[in-house]
């Protein structure tokens, strides 16, 4: 007679729980997994490894202006269809298909508020909508942003996110180039500051005309910031890059920003550049 009774084994199938969808993500730099309510809790920031996830547009102006001060503007400005642009879908359908996408009308943001109490007019590029790429629309937006601040005589702020000009629009995105930066030419002869801010990527006709024309130039940490790609700067000069070479660190070495600061340490930081470069000339 056996001393231990034989084990039972079931045959029922046991079912896995269903594990809801989007509640870890992987830090690239490091490979931690963290739970996406802190991940937003710390504006898209690991907190251990510091590497800055891209953060929705909105929830940038959130981080950055006094509370409920935000006030939108410009936000019937659209792109059209001038070019009648087709590829694998037309330019109509491809402006839809991502503006259902991320509930905007376009890749730029734009308004008005305060920082610190001090009045700023803003404009904040959003990479989720065609990488951020500079349109007609977005153009004429950070133009008006730019108009407004000479009108208002208050500091402008631009922050930038692009993979570069919106090929769908042709010479009509280039020319965003020259009009962005004849209104910067305006803002400065008025004597008010500008503060240009880099997030990862930063690149092309961005990167060439008003990213870089700051008063204040100011990246993120690790953001990558230039104009071509590397392979391409490679095969046009044939010559050897150095590593990390469009990185903001590199850049902040070689004297083409100003300063590296972390997201979570941007809003303060900016009171006291606002206070430097606009309050004083208030008070006096």
């Amino acid at each position: 007679m056996a001393l231990f009774g034989k084990p039972q084994y079931s045959t029922v199938t046991v079912k896995k729980k269903d594990i809801p969808k989007d509640l870890w993500t992987k830090c690239p730099k490091t490979g931690e997994i963290i739970y996406n309510r802190v991940l937003k809790e710390n504006l898209m920031v690991v907190p251990s490894s510091g590497y800055h996830f891209p953060l929705q547009a909105r929830d940038r102006i959130a981080s950055m202006l006094d509370a409920n001060t935000f006030e939108e503007m410009d936000k019937g400005v659209r792109s059209l269809d001038p070019l009648e642009f087709n590829a694998t879908s037309s330019y109509p359908e491809k402006l839809k298909q991502n503006q259902a996408k991320t509930k905007e009308t376009d890749t730029v943001i734009s308004g008005m508020g305060t920082l610190g109490g001090m009045p700023v007019s803003i404009a904040v590029m959003d990479f989720r909508f065609m990488a951020a790429s500079l349109g007609s629309a977005a153009g004429e937006k950070i133009t008006r942003v730019i108009e407004r601040g000479v009108e208002k005589k208050c500091p402008v702020i631009i922050v930038s996110a692009s993979g570069g000009a919106r090929m769908q629009e042709g010479i009509l995105s280039l020319m965003q180039m020259a009009k962005t930066s004849a209104a910067l030419a305006r803002l400065g002869a008025a004597g008010l500051p500008y503060f240009s801010i880099l997030t990862n990527p930063t690149m092309a006709g961005v990167m060439a005309s008003f990213a870089s024309l700051g008063d204040v130039i100011i990246a993120e940490p690790e953001a990558l910031i230039g104009f071509a790609g590397p392979r391409v700067i490679k095969e046009t000069t044939r010559q050897d890059l150095p590593a990390g070479f469009q990185t903001s660190e590199f850049l902040l070495e070689h004297g083409l920003i100003d300063l590296i600061i972390p997201r979570g340490e941007l809003r303060d930081r900016m009171i006291n550049l606002i206070k430097a470069l606009y309050g004083a000339k208030q008070s006096a």
